[in-house]
């Protein structure tokens, strides 16, 4: 998949008009960065939510699930160092007031900017290259210097005199709840090292510029696993959920020339090694979509320090007392929807029409089956159509749909990545039997019902 803005376009038009993304609050204008899972799109996160879980916590024996609270005491966030560290670097035209990301846009005519650059250096930079980048807004070259803008969405809790001078903070990843419960995990499960735990949570960014439809937004939902292993002992372990991830996106249908890894050059100081899985988004190719790093025992260190908690594991056969190191994998589920919808999204023909179709995998569409009565004039064809639709709603997601032939509701239910429709016609009166149509390749065969639940699955 090359870049290609126009299909970019054509996605997220296509994913407002069937119901999969709306923009947030867009009857009031719409808000930068925020975006709102119409009907289909929520069956297809959720899908991929369910996907993701049963991939770590009902497969395996040596993970087990966490939901922690959003909102967190403010010394989390210090110890963690969002507070000090969690910040873009900023510029403001000064004839728009329009603010841009400094790195990103140096980044856009061909210029690195370590993130491990001071401020000083980061604007001497900025002032070498500046001429050459305009302003998104009004194309003036006029700038502001640089200066670090904290990420952090401060919250009006707890603030009883107004002054917000201890703010709580909405939370800027959502791990820092699987740290802060190591310990409960541990006293309360049978969990022993090597051990992970996972979580589903949100997170909020007080991004500079929310850009590129879902790929980057303020409000988030992160899918992170932490795997505690013994000091030193990471490598293995570290490879293999590396390898484990790429073939999830495998097998959940991402095809593999759409994937590529790269590994960071400039590691934060406490991150032993850090690699991204790299998806080929339409528009502007490959980027981050899911991050894997070894973060060594920086995090427990951290809070058992802030918090004076112990945070030591002790080896129940051996005694020994340590801090774990920790393997991270985190991904944003907006990323992963977007990966996803452009990876199915196909324009191609079926018995010589053109067609929109989603081919996304039978564990990630929104709906499994829909049910048609071929004529809905006919009584007896809608109460039998019904009758099948009864049975089959109780064990899939299932649409109802009698609304003009047959060919225009084939056609509605592969551009929402429908795999199988089923046609109650007279035939079925007869001897009890249904077509099934196959999303993919348009065939049809006959299917008695009382087989249709199995064959179906």
């Amino acid at each position: 998949m090359e870049k290609d803005a126009a299909l970019m376009e054509k996605i997220i038009s296509f994913a407002k008009r069937k119901g999969f993304i709306y923009p947030g609050s867009e009857i009031y204008g719409g808000m930068a960065g925020m975006y709102d899972f119409g009907p289909y799109g929520v069956e297809l996160l959720n899908n991929l939510k369910k996907e993701w879980w049963k991939e770590y916590v009902q497969r395996r024996d040596n993970y087990v699930g966490l939901d922690s609270a959003m909102f967190k005491d403010p010394r989390v966030w210090e110890a963690s160092g969002h507070t000090g560290g969690f910040s873009d670097p900023l510029s403001e035209c000064r004839k728009c007031n329009t603010r841009i990301r400094v790195d990103k846009e140096l980044g856009k005519i061909g210029v690195t900017a370590d993130e491990k650059m001071s401020e000083s250096d980061l604007n001497a930079l900025f002032d070498e290259h500046k001429a050459k980048i305009k302003c998104p807004k009004c194309g003036a070259h006029d700038f502001t210097p640089v200066r670090a803008f904290n990420l952090l969405v401060k919250t009006n809790m707890g603030d009883f005199t107004g002054t917000n001078e201890e703010p709580v903070y909405l939370p800027g990843e959502a791990c820092q709840g699987i740290y802060l419960n190591f310990k409960n995990v541990v006293d309360t499960t049978r969990v022993k090292v090597p051990f992970g735990i996972v979580q589903i949570g949100k997170a909020f960014r007080n991004e500079i510029s929310p850009r590129n439809f879902l790929f980057r937004t303020r409000e988030l939902e992160q899918a992170d696993t932490q795997f505690f292993v013994k000091p030193h002992e990471n490598k293995e372990a570290y490879d293999r959920i590396k390898e484990e991830r790429w073939a999830w996106y495998l097998k959940m249908g991402i095809r593999e020339e759409n994937l590529k890894w790269k590994q960071h050059e400039n590691l934060v100081f406490y991150a032993k090694d850090a690699w991204d899985i790299e998806y080929n988004f339409p528009s502007y190719g490959f980027d981050e979509l899911e991050g894997i790093h070894d973060r060594t025992d920086y995090d427990l260190t951290q809070h058992m320090k802030h918090s004076g908690t112990d945070l030591n594991y002790t080896d129940p056969f051996t005694g020994e007392k340590y801090i774990p190191w920790i393997l991270e994998t985190s991904v944003g589920l907006g990323r992963m929807f977007l990966a996803f919808i452009s990876d199915a999204y196909t324009e191609d023909e079926l018995n010589g029409e053109p067609r929109t179709v989603l081919k996304l995998s039978r564990e990630l569409a929104p709906i499994k089956v829909a049910v048609f009565p071929l004529l809905k004039n006919k009584p007896e064809l809608v109460a039998k159509a019904r009758e099948v639709f009864s049975m089959l709603k109780e064990e899939m997601m299932c649409e109802w749909d009698d609304n003009g032939n047959i060919g225009k509701r084939y056609r509605r239910q592969d551009e929402i990545g429908t795999p199988a429709c089923v046609t109650i016609d007279f035939e079925t009166l007869e001897d009890n039997t249904v077509t099934v149509r196959d999303r993919d390749t348009g065939e049809q065969k006959r299917v008695a019902i009382a087989d249709l639940m199995a064959a179906l699955k």
